[in-house]
This record gives structure tokens, sequence and C-alpha cells, in this order.
């Protein structure tokens, strides 16, 4: 049998955590390694060539203590460098081994949510720019009407732990009438963003009742455990444990004190370099 080991997870900063929390919560047997490239983070506003090799970098990392399936647990690494890395590098590192990411999960469900056939996406400017939500979900949802709005504030906001302040309460109402005044049909808004779940609340409460708001982690961690169901051979390279441990390329007490507010559990994060 292959070496087991934990299943990777991987973000540009904190909100991959709020992807792991929802791992952790449905598939709670497996091992887990988390790492979040902080020092380098925000992804948003990198060009696709930064993005690219930052992540595979971390993918590299993550390979190389043990994982065979990653996670990339951040929607811009997903959009700018996934493709890339599944279909270039993976052969030439170990064809055995998996990378996945949240936008094609996301997509493959949301489109059955609405009732109108209007869907409205709400992600960092490098996500929307890149058009990966449009395109994943003209795959299976070739009908759906798609609108997305980049708001550029909201991670800042929730980084700086301000997102409850009024100032943040008028960026995400802004953002949320821009997006629903592009399309009056609009009935479900997909969070496009790992960050975004932490100001959920805030989001519903400035949408009509009438619109649903989803968030990415339970789609993901419902999408992977029928991954591992459908593929027994990588289901038994990921050991079961039920630990989780994580690294950092930011110092590591700054890590963990902020860490709690996306994973809701403390951490004790381990200071890398990539």
């Amino acid at each position: 049998m292959k070496k087991q080991g934990p299943i990777g997870v991987f973000d540009s900063g904190y909100g991959g955590l709020t992807i792991l929390k929802e791992l952790r919560q449905r598939l709670p047997q497996y091992d887990y390694l988390y790492l979040g490239d902080n020092a380098r983070a925000p992804y948003g506003s990198r060009s696709f060539d930064v993005v690219y090799e930052y992540t595979k970098q971390a993918v590299e990392e993550l390979f190389s203590r043990g994982c065979s399936l990653v996670i990339v647990a951040c929607n811009t690494a997903s959009a700018k460098a996934l493709r890339t890395i599944q279909q270039h590098d993976l052969p030439k590192w170990d064809s055995e081994k998996r990378v996945l990411g949240v936008i094609r999960p996301s997509t493959e469900e949301i489109g059955s949510y609405s009732q109108s056939g209007h869907v409205g996406i709400v992600a960092t400017e490098g996500t929307v720019r890149s058009n990966s939500y449009e395109l994943e979900l003209a795959k299976s949802f070739p009908e759906l009407i798609v609108s997305q709005k980049a708001c550029p504030m909201w991670v800042p906001l929730i980084e700086n732990d301000v997102y409850t302040s009024e100032g943040a309460k008028y960026f995400i109402q802004r953002d949320i009438q821009d997006l629903l005044s592009s399309d009056e049909k609009i009935d479900t808004i997909l969070l496009g963003c790992t960050h975004y779940p932490i100001i959920e609340s805030l989001i519903k409460s400035a949408v009509p009742s009438s619109i649903r708001v989803v968030s990415q982690g339970p789609l993901v961690a419902q999408k992977l455990e029928l991954y591992l169901q459908r593929h027994p051979e990588m289901e038994n390279r990921c050991s079961k444990g039920g630990e989780v441990a994580c690294l950092t390329t930011e110092r590591a007490s700054t890590f963990d004190s902020k860490a709690k507010r996306f994973f809701g559990e403390p951490t004790k994060a381990v200071q890398i370099r990539l």
C-alpha cells in the first residue's frame, strides 16, 4: 500500500481555513495539513504568472510533506494556477497525486439552487477578472445568466478585523446593491472568496430575504467526500488520525492570533519559507 499522509489545504492567507473548517466538520476522520502563504498575501491583484509560481511552490511543499491530495482552497489560485498545475506540472511530479480547487465544486451545484436562472457572484478582483466562474458555470448550466461583482475592500476589512464597523457595512451594502442592480432577477448569490463566510450574516442583511446566499465550504466538503468515495485508491493514501497541523510563511504567532476567527479553534502553526 502507498504511504499515507494528510490532505493538504492551501490558501494565500487565512480564508482557506473556512474551507478546512467545513472539511473537518464533514470528514473529521482525516488528517489535514494547512499551508497559508500569509507573508505574500493577498494574491487577488497579482498577475497570473506570479500566482501560478506561488501556488506551484505551495503545492510542491505540501507534496514534500507527505500529501498525496491537495485542495487549493483559494479562489484566485484556483482561477489563475490550478489548470496549469493539473495539466503541466502534475504529470512531471507524480501522476498519482492530485490537486483540486474550489471553483468547480461550487459551480457544479450553484446553478441548481436558482429558480430564476440568474446567479450573482461576489469575489476578489482577480477572480472576477479571470472569468473562471462564468466559464465553469457555462459547462454545467449553459442557460444560466451570471453576474459578477468584484469587492476589493472586503478582504482587507476582514483581515484587519474591522468588518463590523459602519464603514465596512457601507462597502458591503454598496457592492451588493451594485450586483443586484446589474440584474434584478438574481435569486442566488455565491460567495466566491473563502474569506466571505466571516461576513455572511452582514451580506444576508444587505439582500432581500428571497435571495439565497451560499458559501463554498459546505459544497467543497460535500464534493471531496464524493471524490474520495469514487477514488478509493486516493482515499487509502489519506491518513486518518483526525489531526490538523498548520504551516505559514508569516510569523507563527501572527497566524495563530488571526486564525481562530476563520477556523473556530486555536492553532499552533509552524513558520516555513517557500
